[in-house]
C-alpha cells in the first residue's frame, strides 16, 4: 500500500508520538508498504505559544494539497489535531476520501493546564475532529472505553512497542556518584506530565529527571536536590534507564506512555497512578506498582526483581504494532 500520515509533530520534538511514528515508518518500509510522512517543515513553522518545541506548519493547505497530489496515497491517516491534521480533513472531505485517525493525546486537558479553556470546550473540538474519521486508532482498551464514554465512534484498537535490543538490562550505568536507590523520570518536563508529584515525595536516595521542555527552569528551582539530566538521545538515553532503580511515572493524563515500555525492557520496575496507559501497559503485569499513595508504590517497586520486568517488555513488538496499524487502515 501507499500509506500517507499526517502530523503536526515530528522532529525535533523527542516524544512518544514521533518516536511511534518513526517506528511506524521504519517497520511500514520492510514490510514491502510504500510510508510517506507530512510533517511541518523547520523553514515553513512556527513556533507553538507556550511550547515552543513544537513547530506548526505555515500554509497547511497548500503543504497537504502538494502532498497528496504528489503521493497520491491508497489510505491516509492524519496522527495529529493541529494545522496539518485540519487541512488534511478538509482536503480529504473534500475530495471525498476516506481516512483514519489516531488519539495520541489528551489535547483537552494539556490545554485546560496552560490555558483557562473549560475540558468540554476540547472534547467538543476532538470529537468533532473524529467523527469524520473511518476508524479513530487508540493505544489501550481503558482509553478505548473512556472515550466511547465520552462520545467518540468507530474506535479501534492499536498498540505500541519497543526496541528491546537498543534498551535492555545489562548497559553500562552512568550517575554512579549519586546516593541509591535511584528514582527516575523520563519524558517531557511540561505540566501536563505532573512531575511535580514525584519531587515532591520523600524517598530516600536521589531523584533524576531526564528530559527538557517549558517546566525545566521552574521544576530547578523549585527542586534544587534533584538531578536533571537535559534530554537524552538512542543509546545515552539507554544507559540512564538501565541506571535507575525506580521509574517514577506521575502522568495522570497520558494515553499511553512509551516510556514505560522503555523502562522495563531496562529491567526498572514502574511506579506510577492507577490511571488509563499504565493501567494497562503495567497493571496486568508484576513489573510495577500502581497506586494513589506514589511514594508506597515507588518503595515497593524496589522490591521487583527486574528479569520480571524485562519479559513484560519482550512481547511487546514494533513489528506488531505496525501490522495493527495497516489492518486499521482504510482504502481512500
Amino acid at each position: 500500500m501507499r500509506i500517507q500520515v499526517i502530523t503536526d509533530a515530528w522532529r525535533p520534538q523527542t516524544n512518544g508520538v514521533v518516536r511511534t511514528l518513526e517506528r511506524l515508518m521504519e517497520e511500514g518500509w520492510k514490510a514491502g508498504h510504500e510510508m510517506e510522512i507530512v510533517a511541518p517543515r523547520p523553514d515553513r513553522s512556527l513556533p507553538c505559544p507556550t511550547y515552543p518545541e513544537i513547530r506548526l506548519a505555515m500554509d497547511p493547505l497548500r503543504r497537504v494539497q502538494k502532498a497528496l497530489d504528489q503521493f497520491r496515497p491508497d489510505a491516509i491517516h492524519i496522527a495529529t489535531e493541529g494545522p496539518l491534521g485540519l487541512a488534511a480533513r478538509y482536503l480529504s472531505r473534500r475530495r471525498g476520501f476516506r481516512f483514519t485517525t489516531s488519539y495520541h493525546t489528551r489535547f483537552p486537558e494539556y490545554l485546560s493546564a496552560r490555558l483557562p479553556v473549560p475540558l468540554r470546550w476540547g472534547y467538543a473540538y476532538m470529537r468533532w475532529f473524529h467523527r469524520a474519521s473511518a476508524g479513530v486508532m487508540v493505544a489501550t482498551p481503558s482509553l478505548e472505553q473512556e472515550l466511547s464514554a465520552a462520545g467518540f465512534e468507530r474506535l479501534c484498537g492499536w498498540t505500541r512497542g519497543v526496541d528491546t535490543d537498543l534498551f535492555r538490562p545489562d548497559l553500562p550505568k552512568v550517575l554512579d556518584g549519586l546516593p541509591r536507590p535511584l528514582f527516575m523520570y523520563v519524558g517531557r518536563v511540561a505540566v501536563e506530565k505532573n512531575i511535580a508529584a514525584f519531587l515532591a515525595l520523600d524517598l530516600p536516595g536521589s531523584k533524576v529527571v531526564v528530559g527538557d521542555g517549558p517546566q525545566l527552569t521552574e521544576l530547578q528551582g523549585q527542586f534544587p536536590d534533584a538531578v536533571f539530566t537535559g534530554a537524552q538521545y538512542g543509546q545515552d538515553l539507554a544507559n540512564h534507564y538501565a541506571s535507575a532503580d525506580c521509574f517514577v511515572f506521575p502522568s495522570r493524563t497520558d494515553t499511553f506512555g512509551l516510556v514505560l515500555l522503555e523502562a522495563m525492557a531496562c529491567g526498572v520496575p514502574v511506579a506510577a497512578f492507577p490511571v488509563p496507559g499504565p493501567l494497562d501497559v503495567v497493571g496486568p503485569t508484576n513489573a510495577g506498582v500502581l497506586s494513589e499513595d506514589l511514594k508506597t508504590a515507588a518503595l515497593q517497586a524496589l522490591k521487583i526483581p527486574r528479569e520480571n520486568c524485562r519479559q513484560v517488555a519482550e512481547r511487546a513488538s514494533w513489528r506488531n504494532c505496525t501490522e495493527i496499524f495497516v489492518e486499521n487502515l482504510v482504502p481512500i
